[in-house]
């Protein structure tokens, strides 16, 4: 057991240093510590005595594995839970959180070291120096547990080059540090064993000057050279046309990624490609994000969200059992209830209060 906080915040050199300080579980974003980065930044903005924020994930797994998707499951069992909820609150204020880190005043350097995920990508993917490893793992899994890329998630995937978000988001790809570059979810190579120096070079002099002093030319992109059939079969305007262009297609990784797709939950499926298309023509992050919270909280009521926690992690067999059962069976309407007005309960990052 540890006394130490959740979150470690601190200002040293010139540096305003964020350290998320839960290794076990590799980090993952809880409502506490969402609150705690949110409350550093917002003090930190007029702060002359911090230059440069930095972000790192304590342990040697990863930045951070996601959200705390075990309290969400424990929400949305019951079947009734909304904006109003511990998950709807959370959520809320996760997604201001990531706003604020989009239009931060100051330059934000994040370590995407090891592992990043879900709402890890939140907290790193919207920062102005995003720096990646040999060992980044950057990825949304989202639909494989029946909820829908998020934090953000579907601004960056909707504005990778071609179709390559798409087919990120609808798989759950993992990303290496070359594919994040390429994507637009990272700006640096620098080796893991090299952060030790960066770090200490970002309080000695500026921003630009310590990471040029380490970064490396990224690692080739497998995605990018992949993107013959990637953009041939997800710009397809149906989940049905992609899955069917992906098994017709003669090379050997598209049928891989076929089977990937059609084992994830139906609806989450649908509901993605109609968000990512979507965040394609909306004007900025907030708007993005304002869109995602809908959603988000339309699939706290779903029953493929529970079904997919479980199944993932809960009981762990790794066989959901999603309704409807084949994408054949979503109607447009289901995919549609997603994307409903939550009037009074909407997250408003758009607005000018929330950009305050």
């Amino acid at each position: 057991m540890t006394d130490e906080p959740e979150v470690l915040i601190t200002v040293r050199d010139g540096l305003g240093l964020i350290t998320l300080n839960r290794p076990k579980a590799i980090n993952a974003l809880n409502h506490v510590m969402a609150l705690a980065i949110t409350d550093a930044l917002r003090s930190w903005a007029e702060d002359d005595a911090v230059r440069t924020v930095v972000v790192t994930g304590a342990g040697e797994r990863g930045l951070c594995a996601g959200g705390d998707i075990v309290a969400i499951h424990a929400d949305a069992k019951g079947g009734t839970a909304g904006a109003d909820s511990a998950t709807g609150r959370f959520w809320r204020d996760e997604y201001h959180l990531n706003a604020l880190i989009g239009s931060y005043p100051k330059p934000y350097v994040v370590i995407m070291d090891g592992i990043v995920m879900g709402g890890g990508v939140g907290l790193a993917g919207h920062g102005s120096h995003r720096i990646v490893t040999e060992r980044s793992k950057i990825g949304m899994p989202e639909v494989g547990i029946g909820f829908v890329p998020d934090v953000g998630g579907t601004y960056l995937l909707s504005r990778a080059p071609g179709e390559i978000g798409t087919h990120v988001a609808l798989t759950t790809a993992r990303m290496t540090a070359g594919d994040a570059i390429a994507a637009g979810f990272a700006d640096y190579y620098v080796p893991s064993d090299a952060l030790p120096e960066l770090l200490d070079a970002l309080g000695t002099v500026g921003v630009d000057a310590a990471i040029a002093k380490f970064a490396e030319a990224a690692p080739a992109s497998e995605l990018v050279a992949q993107r013959r059939w990637i953009d041939a079969c997800y710009s397809a305007e149906t989940v049905e046309e992609i899955a069917a262009r992906l098994q017709a297609d003669e090379a050997p990784e598209a049928v891989e990624a076929a089977a990937a797709l059609l084992a994830k939950s139906p609806v989450a499926l649908k509901v993605t490609l109609r968000a990512l298309r979507a965040a394609r023509d909306l004007p900025s992050l907030e708007a993005v994000l304002d869109q995602e919270y809908r959603v988000s909280v339309a699939s706290l009521s779903s029953h493929d969200l529970v079904e997919g926690i479980r199944a993932q992690v809960i009981d762990k067999d790794r066989n959901p059992q999603w309704r409807p059962a084949t994408l054949a069976e979503v109607t447009d309407e289901q995919v549609a209830a997603y994307f409903a007005d939550l009037g009074a309960a909407e997250l408003g990052a758009t607005t000018a209060e929330a950009q305050r």
